[in-house]
């Protein structure tokens, strides 16, 4: 075997164990956590403090690290430094990004999956295309797919918190009406209730149980999630615990809105069906054809980019089909 593909079967060695030890480490039980993590989530809900060694005092052993705690840890600082956002431009922490997600990551061990992903996929592009120019294109791909994914599971998260959210009133409602309490009906629907929407409920159950109120548990949950819909509820629970009132009345109707929209919507998205699907189609048909082709046979686009005519022709190519999927979108987007 070549130098070079033995530093190549290395590479995909790492790249692989990196994955595969970043996925390893979200599967992780709640018994693995050391008592310094223990405090840390305590923190985060605002009891307790971090563990700080005491000054000549030395600080007690705890159980061995494993080989992944190992990386992990050696990962933790550069994953601080990438995942803290820019809160100007909206951004939030990678950590608080994950949680939204509902991904049980840490930054480090997310980190180590964006690495791994680099690694792999860089090392495919050069293999198959054999320059370094393609080598980087194909890092840069996979540096951002991990992103994308929770982009992606997070905006499937809360389209499905606000799906059962109308269905959650109802029920804090009825709970009200028999004499609950509104923390007590929090606690039902935590019980009751399928993910997400119980998750997020079960979470603001435990910040409550831990000392926190029951408006700070909601805009944290609201923080979360993130959806117009129960902003709303949060807004209606903080009116009501301030001058009072009828809060299952209130909630029935909130509900009966949430329920209307939500059914207007899926109205909508039936009779916009086939344009989104045409748009969608339209739009990654040739992206997607012209790639597959330029990784199967790559001198296929060769005479395109040997010249400036052939680029020219590319990037008008590209241009109009922006400007159809744009034309597309703003056709079906129907505002409710």
């Amino acid at each position: 075997m070549s130098t070079i593909g033995l530093v190549g079967a290395f590479i995909v060695a790492g790249g692989v164990f990196l994955v595969v030890m970043g996925l390893g480490m979200s599967r992780r039980g709640a018994g693995a956590a050391t008592s310094d993590e223990f405090q840390a989530r305590l923190a985060a809900y605002g009891v307790g403090t971090m563990p700080v060694a005491d000054a000549g005092v030395p600080a007690p052993v705890g159980p061995k690290l494993s080989l992944r705690e190992r990386l992990a840890n050696a990962f933790q600082p550069a994953a601080d430094r990438l995942g803290k956002g820019d809160v100007k431009k909206g951004k939030p922490p990678l950590a608080e990004q994950l949680a939204k997600a509902d991904l049980k990551l840490r930054t480090s061990e997310y980190f180590m999956i964006q690495v791994g992903a680099v690694l792999l996929l860089a090392l495919i592009g050069y293999l198959r295309f054999g320059t370094i120019i393609h080598a980087i294109l194909f890092g840069v791909v996979g540096y951002f797919i991990p992103g994308f994914y929770v982009k992606r599971r997070m905006a499937k998260r809360v389209k499905a918190f606000n799906d059962q959210l109308g269905d959650t009133l109802i029920l804090l409602s009825n709970a009200l009406k028999a004499g609950y309490s509104f923390a007590q009906a929090i606690d039902t629907v935590a019980k009751n209730a399928v993910p997400p929407i119980s998750e997020e409920f079960g979470r603001s159950v435990r910040e409550m149980n831990l000392g926190g109120s029951v408006e700070e548990a909601l805009n944290n949950m609201l923080k979360r999630i993130e959806s117009p819909d129960f902003d709303l509820v949060v807004t209606a629970v903080a009116i009501h615990r301030t001058v009072g009132g009828n809060l299952a009345e209130i909630l029935d109707n909130i509900a009966y809105t949430i329920r209307e929209r939500i059914r207007i919507k899926g109205e909508i998205k039936t009779l916009t069906a086939q344009a989104s699907a045409s748009g969608t189609l339209i739009t990654l048909l040739p992206v997607a054809l012209g790639l597959f082709m330029y990784f199967v046979t790559p001198t296929y686009f060769k005479p395109m980019t040997e010249n400036f005519i052939g680029w020219a022709m590319l990037g008008f190519a590209g241009f109009m089909i922006f400007i159809g999927n744009l034309i597309i979108k703003k056709v079906v987007a129907i505002e409710v």
